[in-house]
């Protein structure tokens, strides 16, 4: 299954379901966390499942809520991908390779191991937080990894049946349950591959992220700090 968080991306969502190799994925599903455009009834119209949060959640509570489906649904993997079009769809089986081969059980989309890559005109502050949040995950989960801010990612939905992992904690619901989720599964001995993957930010005219500077930074650091001192699980 494939898992799109989208909030108010009608134009995008479009994009993004249409890319999604649809051989490959079985169901893609779009989790509409409080639209309040079309973006749930154009995934629709494009052939994807929707299931709608009722309310702004959070992506965190949104990505949760797609998990929860996978597992309902009896799915073995599960693919998540930005809503926004910032990800390359057509990539998916970069990810899954590593876990169908055995590899890994766990795989972390990365940009910066890509070759040349270009992101776009990306805000100055996530410029600086995304080269600055992989140097502090590394020390807080104890193994370098070149990306941490990435949501393009894939992983055995055993993995989330783990009775240690408490993704249903309430201070997951914005952003801080990418990171959380990829500490815990390190530090709980998944193994854990990184890819080279695609990050596009649009013009800014086109919208280019709904994180906020400070609050959205702070959402993306608290897993680090509250894993780091053991003040949550």
């Amino acid at each position: 299954m494939a898992i799109a968080p989208v909030l108010d991306e009608e134009q995008k969502i479009r994009e993004v379901v249409r890319r999604t190799p649809r051989p490959l994925v079985d169901e893609i599903l779009v989790v509409d966390d409080g639209s309040t455009d079309r973006s749930a009834a154009v995934a629709r119209e494009e052939g994807a499942r929707v299931h709608s949060m009722g309310r702004i959640a959070g992506v965190g509570a949104a990505i949760r809520a797609g998990y929860g489906l996978a597992l309902a649904g009896g799915f073995d993997v599960a693919v998540v991908m930005a809503g926004n079009n910032k990800d390359s769809p057509e990539e998916i089986p970069l990810l899954l390779d590593p876990i169908a081969q055995g590899r890994a059980d766990f795989v972390q989309g990365s940009r910066f191991l890509k070759s040349n890559a270009h992101f776009g005109p990306m805000p100055f502050y996530r410029k600086i937080a995304t080269r600055v949040h992989p140097w502090l995950f590394s020390a807080v989960a104890g193994r370098r990894v070149s990306e941490s801010t990435n949501g393009f990612r894939a992983l055995r939905c055993s993995i989330l049946e783990d009775s240690r992992l408490t993704l249903d904690q309430a201070w997951l619901d914005e952003y801080e349950l990418e990171p959380y989720l990829y500490i815990r599964a390190i530090r709980l001995g998944y193994r854990t591959e990184e890819v080279a993957v695609t990050k596009i930010y649009p013009p800014k005219a086109q919208g280019q992220t709904k994180m906020k500077p400070v609050t959205g930074w702070w959402s993306m650091l608290k897993p680090l700090v509250y894993l780091g001192l053991g003040i949550r699980k």
